[in-house]
């Protein structure tokens, strides 16, 4: 089978490797399509290892595609099932292994290439608003890197659950399209944070403090996710575009009685993945088919061309999800 090739010495190609077979509780998908994420990129600079159990050299932590073969006691999905999911590597492939409670049903009204780009934005963005910082209708949403395929999910799920929302960007072009979207309140990110300055800027433009934050940027983002969160808020921590570190108000986390979450989905046992798949299953998957949620695609691309693929997710110019066509 033809597969991206990924030796962690900041190259990409394409190249040849056996076709997979599928162990018990496991099936083979013939792929259609992978989104890329940024998570890709880390590994391709060597910084972000496949884990034990997945190809080491094959990135790709998401896909589309047919069930072509069933490992032993696997009763669902079925031969010729259209499936996407996640995965912890081995997605931008014709071929992949995963395990069959990983496997959700593509809705009918969605086509298998763009269903590529559904699986790890939208799984991460239900787990951090949904699982993790428990939101509920009316509640105040705040995310920032509004334009990335997570913040895009992240809006159009709030929105879905009748929350009002609030994103950052660093430019007016990103939030034009992210209201487009249903984004109430836009914001456009200083190259500089002050964090007060930012925080104030943040519960202005939402009309109050906030309630539930998707960090996926990181830095000093995150001290002014805490300034701006209401009592009782929660900050779900996913992404470090600027930075692994930051000062943290330690006496407004006490005094707000913040709840602050790190939250990441290839590392997780199969256990765990089994239960976010489920829960996007139950509550994401009817969303998706019923089009009030849809994949952003900036563009897709051959597999041939994972190269430029990369190279475009890299420029920081994206908005929504890059997809390799496996076909």
């Amino acid at each position: 089978m033809r597969c991206v090739i990924s030796l962690g010495d900041g190259t990409i190609s394409i190249g040849e490797r056996p076709s997979p077979r599928p162990g018990p509780g496991e099936v083979r998908v013939r792929v259609h399509a992978a989104g890329l994420n940024r998570a890709d990129l880390l590994q391709r600079a060597g910084f972000y290892p496949a884990p034990p159990g997945v190809p080491a050299d094959i990135p790709g932590l998401e896909f589309a595609g047919e069930v072509i073969e069933l490992g032993e006691g696997v009763i669902s999905p079925e031969i010729g099932e259209r499936v996407f999911g996640i995965t912890a590597g081995g997605a931008q492939a014709e071929e992949i292994v995963v395990a069959s409670a990983h496997c959700a049903v593509v809705p009918e009204s969605l086509d298998l290439v763009s269903a590529g780009g559904v699986p790890e934005v939208f799984l991460t963005a239900h787990d951090a608003l949904r699982t993790q910082a428990q939101l509920l209708s009316g509640e105040r949403v705040l995310v920032h890197a509004v334009g990335s395929g997570v913040g895009t999910a992240v809006v159009q799920l709030a929105r879905a659950w009748g929350c009002e929302t609030t994103g950052t960007a660093r430019t007016p072009e990103k939030l034009s399209r992210a209201q487009a979207l249903g984004l109430d309140n836009a914001i456009l990110a200083p190259r500089e944070i002050d964090p007060l300055a930012f925080s104030a800027q943040i519960t202005e433009a939402a009309g109050g403090p906030i309630d539930v934050t998707a960090d996926l940027v990181g830095g000093a983002y995150v001290t002014a996710d805490v300034l701006a969160s209401a009592e009782g808020g929660r900050v779900v921590l996913i992404g470090t575009l600027a930075g692994g570190r930051c000062e943290l108000p330690i006496l407004a986390v006490m005094s707000k009685r913040l709840r602050l979450f790190g939250t990441v989905l290839r590392p997780r046992s199969r256990d765990e993945k089994n239960a976010a798949t489920a829960a996007f299953v139950a509550e994401v998957v009817p969303l998706l088919a019923s089009g009030a949620v849809a994949p952003v695609i900036e563009t897709v691309l051959p597999l041939a061309d994972a190269e430029q693929a990369y190279e475009l997710l890299a420029s920081d110019t994206t908005f929504g999800k890059v997809i390799l066509d496996c076909r």
